[in-house]
């Protein structure tokens, strides 16, 4: 069905209120249930054995001791788990980075599993494994994983995007490039010159909620699984396609989520629980430690940025280029290519090229984390256009207005913009009170800009109409950051009836269509889209029965304020219908009142953010003090302001860790030294300052309401918005994220160095 999605300027009556979010009471009272808060009669402890090295031949497993202990029920390895992607590498990848086939190729990789009747006989059973480990050669770093000399991580891996094609193993999976124009030539106009190299490390989410489900698979071949994740309908997809089981067969629900970012997009213990639970035909329920989550899912990915940018003396920038190099961990993965996509998407470029690498590592398979990429090549780009600013004497931000991407702009990766708010949000920093706000001894002042594509995706959404006119809003997105709140509003606009008659709900497998996963900002966006449509499609309905009940044509009828109204003057008296009572009368009409809808919801706008950072350093420790942050970002149209301002503060936040203290450190052995939060640490409040937002409203053409996504892109400036002011507090450019105490006194201690020497 066709659905005209032009933005009009119409007056919402609920749309940007802030009414309380539906699940608030029972997440603060704790009775919201989350991955490891169902249980199941009879259901089993299940453990993974994870391998102790970075990379070594599985030459055995024996697991009859543990298969004799009393009170376990099942042991499986990949033998429960055989291949059946029917030549689908990347399935295949997903299998073998839950249970090692043959070679354990990282840290934590999971190489065999129990299920027992408690924690303590499972615990046991794990030791009773003994598995026969040949140590083989590994690699942790994106630089050194490029040599020509480096271990091979896949032996299977040629490198996509190069010609003539390869027909040797690499460590670099794919190559992608992106650009227009001639930056050989572009570089020949410039009269300034910047060039420089940047390293950011690996990341954790930090989502609080490990990973946690309960599985069961009965002898008749059909399932469940309770789970905490981001994509209950990819879950259950990609489950079924390894167990070879039916996909209508296996039902998954999604529990509340304690947190994902990304970090829930993608199966790792899931599969094994199942098989475990088909082997011992009973409920098998698989937690993650903390230790195992640092360990053995996906973090961001490390990389290596080499950028070169060239300006006019007027400041209009002539060419630009930035090579990435992104690890994937021990699996083929998009990073690098996104990394190169994003780099120079907030700017107006005549000559431009980025290439992007991604490069197999002896790590955890990457995840996302939010704005995937975008961040490590924001750091890398927005911190040489400071240095390039400095050289043709310009402001920081006139420096980017001047060369901001506005409606018509070439993006840097391919398509032409449409309407979009890099330009004013930066003009909104450029006059924001925060910009003349004064600073102290050791203190410094940055800012950055950052960019996401945002997505729309496959959505199926019901909406039922109660008798007593209240309404059940079924959606398939998890609600990972207020969304049921912001889907009620938009049900409750549609049909102009208050927010407090909306409950919604994210149905299981079961109950909708597919869903795709939560991720790339598309909750709202294509879920309030589909919810639109399906409001639409109940009035519809609405105003057939209030045509049948005043027996008149149904284009004689209107839905406005949340009844049906007759048109024109000779049914001026038949009064008017409310919804309460037009539900009331279903039964008698034609029966229940819905509306449906399943839409591939295109067009989800891209997102941009500029944002202001003050920092303090101690140049006798290193240490850095975050004394002021503004977030500035294009909404679109925010639907629930209190959840957009939360969800700006939150990335902002999320990358302020990032580019002070968060990185995972790997000893000379390959293996993880700090898979904790005592040894990792993200900020806590006494780490951050009140994060300002300031919500701009450039409309989305594609959308109804003019949404876009709003969830990842304010993640993507704090590392260069960070970076740049601790480089001038400091007065060093710090090149290394995070930039740790230690990092911050090396480099102060060079530039001491060289201006001595000098």
């Amino acid at each position: 069905m066709a659905h005209d999605t032009s933005f009009t300027n119409q007056e919402f009556k609920v749309i940007g209120t802030r009414p309380p979010r539906p699940d608030g009471v029972d997440k603060v009272t704790g009775r919201a249930a989350y991955g490891a808060d169902t249980f199941a009669p009879g259901q089993l402890v299940g453990l993974i054995l994870r391998s102790p090295h970075a990379h070594a031949q599985i030459r055995k497993i024996d697991t009859s001791r543990a298969e004799k202990l009393k009170g376990v029920k099942a042991v499986i390895t990949s033998d429960d788990l055989p291949d059946l992607t029917n030549g689908d590498r990347a399935m295949l990848d997903i299998l073998e980075n839950c249970m090692a086939r043959g070679r354990a190729l990282y840290d934590g990789h999971a190489v065999a599993a129990v299920a027992a009747i408690d924690a303590e006989t499972a615990r046991k059973a794990l030791k009773l494994i003994k598995v026969d480990y040949k140590r083989l050669p590994h690699v942790t770093d994106v630089d050194e994983a490029v040599k020509p000399d480096a271990p091979i991580v896949q032996p299977y891996v040629r490198t996509a995007g190069v010609q003539p094609p390869p027909t040797k193993a690499s460590n670099i999976s794919q190559i992608s490039e992106f650009g227009h124009g001639d930056v050989e030539a572009g570089f020949a106009q410039a009269d300034f010159i910047v060039e420089e190299s940047y390293k950011t490390e690996q990341t954790h989410q930090g989502y609080i909620e490990p990973h946690a489900c309960l599985a069961s698979v009965g002898p008749d071949g059909q399932g469940e699984l309770w789970v905490t994740t981001q994509g209950h309908f990819t879950f259950r997809n990609q489950c079924a396609a390894l167990l070879g089981m039916d996909v209508a067969k296996l039902k998954v629900t999604a529990s509340e989520i304690g947190g994902g970012f990304g970090g829930k997009t993608h199966v790792w213990m899931e599969p094994v629980a199942l098989a475990l639970s088909r082997k011992a035909n009973r409920p098998v329920k698989v937690v993650m430690s903390r230790d195992e989550v640092f360990r053995a899912t996906g973090p961001t990915s490390s990389t290596s940025v080499d950028v070169k940018i060239g300006a006019k003396k007027n400041g209009r920038i002539t060419a630009a280029t930035a090579t990435l190099r992104y690890q994937t961990g021990a699996f083929p993965g998009i990073w690098g290519m996104l990394g190169a996509m994003t780099a120079y998407a907030c700017y107006d470029l005549k000559n431009v090229k980025t290439v992007g690498y991604n490069v197999l590592v002896n790590r955890p398979k990457v995840a996302a984390y939010r704005a995937p990429s975008a961040p490590m090549a924001a750091f890398a780009v927005e911190s040489t256009i400071d240095l390039l600013a400095a050289k043709v004497g310009m402001e920081p931000v006139d420096f980017r207005i001047k060369n901001a991407a506005k409606k018509g702009t070439k993006a840097s990766y391919g398509p032409t913009y449409g309407p979009i708010g890099i330009g004013p949000t930066l003009e909104a920093v450029k006059n924001h009170p925060h910009m003349r706000a004064r600073l102290g001894k050791n203190q410094g002042r940055g800012m950055a800009c950052g960019f996401w594509f945002n997505f729309g995706g496959q959505t199926c959404t019901d909406l039922n109409i109660g008798v007593d006119g209240t309404v059940n809003l079924t959606v398939g997105t998890v609600d990972v950051g207020g969304s049921r709140a912001s889907l009620s509003l938009i049900a409750a606009e549609e049909l102009g009836i208050p927010y407090e008659r909306i409950k919604c709900n994210v149905a299981d497998t079961s109950s909708l269509g597919h869903n795709d996963t939560t991720e790339g900002s598309r909750g709202t966006f294509s879920s309030g889209m589909a919810t639109i449509f399906a409001a639409r499609d109940a009035i519809e309905v609405l105003r057939e029965r209030a045509a049948q009940t005043w027996e008149i044509d149904v284009k004689d009828v209107k839905w406005e304020g949340g009844r049906a109204v007759p048109k024109g003057v000779r049914h001026s008296n038949l009064g008017t219908l409310t919804l309460e009572e037009l539900a009331a009368a279903s039964p008698n009409t034609g029966g229940p009142i819905a509306g449906h809808n399943e839409v591939v919801a295109d067009g989800a706008g891209v997102s941009f953010a500029s944002h202001i950072c003050d920092v303090e350093v101690d140049p006798e420790t290193g240490a850095t003090k975050v004394l002021r942050y503004t977030v500035v970002q294009d909404a679109g149209k925010a639907i629930h302001p209190d959840y957009v301002e939360g969800q700006l503060q939150g990335g902002a936040a999320q990358g302020i860790g990032w580019a002070l203290n968060e990185e995972y450190i790997y000893g000379k052995d390959g293996r993880l030294q700090n898979p904790g939060f005592l040894d990792y640490r993200i900020p806590v409040c006494s780490d951050l300052p009140f994060i300002d937002t300031e919500i701009l409203e450039i409309p989305n053409p594609n959308h109804p309401y003019g949404v876009r996504g709003v969830g990842e892109t304010s993640i993507v400036p704090p590392l260069a918005a960070v970076g740049n002011a601790v480089s001038n507090a400091a007065n060093v450019r710090l090149t290394h994220v995070p930039m740790s105490p230690p990092r911050i006194l090396k480099a102060i201690k060079n530039r001491r160095s060289n201006a001595t020497t000098g």
